[in-house]
């Protein structure tokens, strides 16, 4: 399973022109799941990200997490996070799971960040979804459960 981690100061997700999901301060959470992932690397996941101490304190150091700023999560499936494009220039997507693995881990995925206290929005997976974002920083983190 892959993340990657945008700090926003304001995130939306639209399909076909309306607005499914939209944050203030957070953090918009690309999830990649690869076909050998399971529930083991869920609870990993949600436990790094729910806990990822990347807003700043009064000192302006990275050190407080989404609980202490009140911050909320936009949670985006991409499966395009597992592209293989060591041969050509067309990429190859045959390390991402299959829906039938991967929608039941997504939802997985954001309804233990919920039971963590995390509030989440959700896009659609599968959607052809348009995602604008402010990113704050800019902060960005990558978490690869296969690195």
């Amino acid at each position: 399973m892959k993340v990657v981690i945008q700090r926003v100061s304001k995130a939306q997700v639209d399909i076909e022109g309306k607005t499914v999901g939209q944050i203030d301060k957070g953090f918009v959470v690309l999830l990649g799941i690869h076909e050998s992932d399971t529930s083991k690397e869920v609870d990993y996941l949600v436990r790094k990200v729910s806990q990822m101490r990347i807003f700043e304190d009064e000192a302006g150091k990275m050190n407080l997490s989404l609980d202490q700023v009140g911050g909320q999560i936009l949670l985006i499936s991409q499966f395009t996070l597992y592209s293989d494009t060591k041969k050509g220039n067309r990429p190859g997507f045959e390390k991402a799971a299959r829906p039938d693995v991967a929608i039941p881990l997504y939802e997985e995925f954001g309804l233990k960040l919920e039971e963590k206290g995390v509030p989440v929005k959700h896009g659609v997976f599968g959607a052809d979804m348009q995602i604008s974002l402010i990113n704050d920083g800019p902060v960005t983190i990558t978490i690869d459960t296969l690195e």
